[in-house]
């Protein structure tokens, strides 16, 4: 009996520590096989959609960077207002840490129930990804984002093309703001959503919208632009097409933000489609045109007129209400104004009764100076200095150019003759200013050649250039002058006519001081001039005012003449020699200066520009030939 009790209670404690032991072995199993199979990382464990459960550090490291590297690395698409821009990630300073991720993914601790419960979890768990974020560099791209895409607001506005009112939209202004911009881009970074990323901005509405731009369309743009103008100018008819009054014509906005019309009068008035009917209608003023008789008296060659124009103001008051009217209401008549001649025979009688002064230049004839000469006269020839009045030769000629009249000759340039455009108005400049001179005229400004030029006097000389250098003189008689231009191929006469301040005008020159002897150089190529050797010097000139017969001030003018070097001009190619000219003729020098003659010795002709003949004996060498000052010259050495 003792023994089956003994049994029967041993086996009922065995069962349980049987059992127990199985439970043990159970579970020690299971976390062994969590330990070994299980991974770092749980099951159900994903990053923005990458499932990475079960993987191991590495292994999720590796999954991460094959997965969303590409997406990493990919250009970020951002929408600022109405622009799309891209821009590098990493310019943007912003990175993805792989490591940093799947270190964040790994299971919380390593104990049994812990790894156990890894084997039986069933759930999804989503990690977010580690960004690096680098504050300065995203800053500066940002700015740079910022400046390149900002946009000032644009009104809207109306435009004339080609006879047709065209409307420009209007836009708002956009402006990024920065810091949330720079906050939107790290949130955004890595989503799985490709379309850009919307910035956020500040927007600036411009003054003038959509509606106001659509009134003026409706209002007056599309009626100015609905057919021609019809216009009555002193009787006659002209028309304006909506094409040449779209060039003159612009909407803007007034202080209140309201598209008005505005009309380009003055550019209107000299389209060549308005100008033309318009000249053809109007009448120039006629000056009076003063002249000296044979007796010495002054006469009126030519009476005073009165002419009639149309002006900007009148034309504009004529066109501009016409534009929003339709049909036959779209014609109207422009309103015409006397113009007063500058000169007025009475007052022409009044005040030109003499003659004041008159000089005479002469010159070696030259094409060049025929034309450029004659071209300045032209220009001059009529001017009327009012009293107390400037006159300018730059003003009154103009600028020495082709398309003013003029050709290239010869001017002193640096000391030497050099060939420029306008070459030879010097000569005119002298006159006016020997004119003035006797005249007793008060003058402003004049410069004299840098070296002397023998056709001209002594320090009562001028140049001009033009925008350095003009002749400008003031009319201080108290009376009109009258400017009587006009010249040949080898003369130039300027007189003056008015009404005397003074009896007489006299000239005083005094002798030539501080002589400085010339030097001799040497030129070659095309532009190349030759020239004869001239002393510098100063000298004094002075003018005396008589007054009944008494001397009632005088001035002084002082000149300094540089020396005027010798130049010799040999050919560009080193050993060249110039061709002998054939019997008969001389070879082509430049217009104004004499014709070089053949380098040899012997008897030969020598052609002069002015038409003349020499007959000479040349010595073995020529030393120089030509001359700017004076007669012709051949200078001759053994």
């Amino acid at each position: 009996m003792g023994r089956v009790r003994g049994w029967t209670g041993n086996r009922r404690m065995a069962l349980p520590m049987v059992a127990g032991g199985a439970v043990v072995l159970g579970l020690g199993g299971l976390y062994v096989t969590g330990l070994v199979a299980g991974g770092d990382v749980d099951q159900g464990t994903r990053v923005r959609g990458v499932d990475i459960g079960g993987m191991t550090v590495a292994q999720a490291r590796q999954a991460l960077d094959r997965e969303l590297g590409p997406t990493a690395a990919a250009p970020v698409a951002m929408k600022i207002g109405d622009r799309v821009e891209k821009a590098d990630p990493a310019a943007l300073g912003l990175s993805l840490d792989t490591e940093a991720t799947a270190d964040r993914a790994v299971r919380k601790g390593y104990d049994p129930v812990t790894v156990i419960g890894g084997l039986f979890a069933s759930g999804e768990r989503d990690v977010e990804p580690v960004i690096r974020a680098d504050e300065d560099k995203g800053r500066a791209e940002v700015d740079r984002i910022a400046e390149t895409t900002a946009r000032a607001p644009r009104d809207g506005a109306i435009a004339f093309e080609k006879g047709a009112a065209k409307a420009v939209t209007p836009l708002p202004g956009v402006t990024l703001v920065e810091d949330r911009a720079l906050t939107t881009l790290r949130d955004s970074y890595l989503r799985t959503d490709t379309s850009p990323v919307v910035l956020p901005v500040e927007r600036t509405e411009p003054a003038v919208g959509a509606e106001e731009t659509g009134r003026a369309m409706k209002q007056f743009a599309q009626p100015a632009m609905s057919g021609p103008v019809a216009l009555t100018v002193a009787g006659k008819s002209m028309s304006i097409t909506p094409a040449v009054l779209g060039e003159h014509l612009k909407m803007r906005a007034d202080a209140q933000g309201r598209l008005v019309p505005a009309l380009d009068s003055k550019g209107l008035l000299a389209d060549p489609a308005v100008a033309r009917p318009i000249e053809e209608v109007s009448r120039p003023p006629l000056d009076a045109a003063p002249h000296v008789g044979p007796d010495g008296t002054v006469v009126l060659a030519q009476q005073s007129r009165a002419g009639r124009k149309v002006t900007e103001d009148a034309l504009g008051k004529a066109v501009l209400p016409l534009l929003t009217r339709t049909g036959p209401a779209r014609s109207g008549e422009v309103a015409t104004v006397a113009v007063q001649p500058e000169l007025t025979s009475e007052a022409a009688r009044l005040g030109i009764k003499e003659k004041m002064s008159s000089f005479t230049v002469e010159f070696p004839a030259a094409p060049y100076r025929s034309t450029n000469i004659g071209r300045a006269v032209e220009l001059i020839n009529g001017s009327v200095v009012q009293p107390g009045k400037e006159w300018s030769f730059n003003r009154t000629v103009g600028e020495r150019t082709k398309e003013n009249g003029f050709v290239d000759g010869i001017m002193i340039n640096d000391g030497q003759y050099v060939k420029s455009p306008g070459g030879g108005v010097s000569a005119v400049a002298t006159t006016m200013y020997n004119a003035m001179f006797f005249a007793g005229l008060k003058p402003v400004e004049h410069g004299a050649h840098s070296f002397y030029i023998e056709r001209y006097p002594e320090g009562r000389e001028a140049t001009v250039a033009w925008g350095t250098l003009d002749l400008r003189w003031i009319n201080d008689s108290g009376h009109p002058v009258y400017i009587q231009a006009q010249s040949t191929d080898t003369s130039l006469t300027i007189t003056l006519l008015g009404t005397k301040k003074y009896d007489e005008i006299r000239a005083t020159k005094g002798p030539r001081s501080n002589i400085t002897p010339p030097a001799k150089r040497t030129g070659t190529g095309p532009t190349c001039e030759v020239q004869t050797p001239l002393e510098g010097f100063d000298v004094t000139v002075g003018r005396v005012f008589v007054q009944g017969g008494k001397e009632v001030r005088s001035e002084e003018f002082k000149t300094h003449y540089t020396p005027r070097d010798e130049v010799v001009c040999t050919p560009e190619t080193p050993g060249a020699t110039q061709s002998p000219a054939p019997t008969g003729q001389a070879a082509p020098a430049p217009s104004g200066h004499p014709r070089r003659p053949p380098q040899r010795g012997g008897r030969t002709r020598l052609v002069l520009s002015d038409g003349g003949e020499r007959g000479v004996t040349l010595p073995a060498r020529i030393v120089h030939a030509g001359s700017h000052g004076g007669p012709e010259v051949l200078q001759l050495g053994s």
